[in-house]
């Protein structure tokens, strides 16, 4: 439904300068995010999943980076026409976003309580005696215990699940319409990241909350996305519904995702999957060519000359890929 998109991205470029190139991080990406929709971002490290989402928020520092094009459109207002107040008030309050790591993102001089009150204050008439019942109340909702006394603690004094959730809490706290997710569970263990991501997924469907999860974690995209987005080389090279990429992947690189997790109903002599060669430098590879053509093993002379465009498959589904049709026969073969 198209009266229910929250967030729509134009065609959204991120560029970083050196003495000599230009890296092309994020390249042209599209998509529309709808409200309450849990939207994963999947792709290996270099993509541009990070980059894109800071570039949401116009937190990309420059120099070296700069937004170069593109539009961000929150409820049809672009953000990329905002002035710094403007954005300002935006970040944390409409659009939140929980960062990699928490231990580098809490300010150590200050008490978490203390941090998640400064910004429920600044983006809302509340006082700071209402601002601190809130912040003990949202701390106790995502499971920190005697959560009136580790609100006057120190985020050094916290674990790093605790730290984690600390951070859930200070994101959720003006109850945004979109919360970005930044790998949010990759320094935890699996416990704790189980526990953690259940709680994003709870208060998500509690406040209606538009949910981007950045991952490399497949397991976590097919418990709890709706729609995946495939990047590479700073472009989407696929995307559709969480049902629709797992079952029906058409795109090399998502197949070859999709075939690198470990599968216990193969003998031990089949042995790990790994997608061979590297990450693509985007500053060398010219932005008329498949990036991913290298490492594509049904790469052609016009995957060298030419770059795909995203083609729907169907209605839930599309992918760029010159190759696709080639890709999905030999994978009808693969165990």
């Amino acid at each position: 439904m198209e009266d229910d998109v929250i967030l729509r991205v134009k065609d959204l470029k991120t560029y970083f300068f050196t003495d000599n190139s230009v890296l092309r991080a994020v390249d042209g990406v599209s998509y529309a995010l709808h409200k309450g929709e849990c939207m994963a971002i999947i792709g290996e490290s270099g993509s541009g999943k990070s980059v894109s989402a800071l570039s949401l928020l116009r937190l990309i520092s420059y120099p070296p980076g700069l937004i170069v094009g593109g539009e961000v459109l929150l409820n049809g207002e672009d953000l990329m026409k905002y002035n710094d107040e403007q954005i300002q008030k935006i970040r944390g309050s409409r659009i939140s976003m929980i960062f990699q790591e928490p231990s580098t993102s809490l300010n150590p001089v200050a008490t978490v309580g203390a941090q998640i009150v400064e910004n429920i204050v600044t983006h809302t008439d509340m006082s700071k005696e209402e601002a601190w019942k809130e912040a003990v109340e949202l701390l106790t909702r995502v499971g920190i215990p005697s959560a009136e006394k580790r609100a006057k603690e120190y985020p050094f004094q916290f674990s790093g699940g605790m730290q984690q959730r600390a951070m859930i809490a200070m994101a959720m706290s003006c109850k945004p319409d979109i919360l970005i997710a930044d790998e949010p569970t990759t320094a935890l263990d699996v416990t704790v990241q189980a526990q953690v991501l259940e709680q994003l997924d709870s208060l998500r469907r509690e406040y209606g909350t538009a949910l981007i999860i950045i991952t490399h974690n497949l397991g976590v995209v097919a418990r709890y996305a709706d729609t995946v987005r495939i990047m590479y080389g700073g472009r989407i090279a696929e995307e559709g519904t969480t049902e629709e990429i797992f079952r029906n992947p058409r795109h090399p690189y998502t197949m070859g995702l999709i075939r690198a997790v470990p599968r216990l109903d193969l003998p031990k002599s089949h042995g790990l999957y790994s997608i061979e060669g590297e990450p693509p430098d985007m500053s060398r590879i010219p932005p008329t060519r498949c990036a991913f053509a290298n490492r594509c093993r049904y790469a052609t002379q016009r995957c060298m000359t030419e770059r795909p465009d995203l083609e729907a498959v169907n209605d839930k589904h599309s992918c760029a890929c010159f190759n696709q049709e080639a890709a999905q026969e030999e994978r009808k073969t693969l165990p």
